[in-house]
């Protein structure tokens, strides 16, 4: 089943269109707080409007942002993420160096993300009610599972986030959240 939700990879040159510092942080913007323009880019990430909108292009071009329908005026020229989510299978750039180095940038750049939101949520825990702190935090968990049912959780995780997300969309209390989830293996087995 095909899920358009998802923009899947298989091609290094599209791996490598996102696999750049900027853009890395534009998409990640408009999937996270939605539809900008490439001056308002330029000023939360402090860079010229013409290298946003340059970026913005390279990401047009590559399927993974678009115009926006809904535009704001007729100057302006405002950019939504087509998907939420990017994936591609590491086995795809084995024998691609160049393809093989995005997808390590990447997943370094998911970390430096991660790490980001860990040290400001330190900064910011006293200010958030006593019920968020509760249910916000790091949590790891240690099972022996197979391929499989890794991919199982992974699936039914995105599903069930995905359920209560419609579920809470509107609701007063609702805050936008990010939640890592990282299957990696404890040992050194590789078969």
């Amino acid at each position: 089943m095909e899920d358009d939700s998802v923009k899947r990879i298989t091609d290094a040159a599209t791996l490598k269109a996102v696999a750049h510092p900027l853009r890395a942080k534009l998409l990640g913007s408009l999937r996270m707080d939605g539809p900008a323009t490439a001056s308002e880019l330029a000023r939360k990430f402090e860079e010229s409007s013409g290298s946003t909108s340059y970026h913005l292009r390279v990401l047009a071009a590559f399927g993974f942002i678009a115009e926006d329908p809904e535009q704001p005026n007729a100057r302006d020229r405002r950019w939504l993420a087509l998907h939420r989510f990017t994936s591609w299978n590491d086995r795809d750039f084995e024998g691609d160096p160049a393809g093989a180095e995005a997808a390590r940038f990447l997943r370094r750049a998911q970390l430096e993300v991660m790490v980001e939101d860990s040290e400001r949520w330190e900064s910011q825990m006293a200010d958030w009610s006593d019920e968020w702190v509760a249910a916000l935090g790091h949590s790891d968990l240690n099972y022996r599972l197979t391929a499989a049912s890794v991919r199982e959780v992974k699936d039914r995780f995105r599903a069930m986030l995905e359920e209560l997300a419609d579920r809470d969309e509107g609701a007063e209390d609702a805050q936008p959240v990010v939640l890592y989830l990282s299957a990696l293996p404890r040992g050194s087995r590789h078969s």
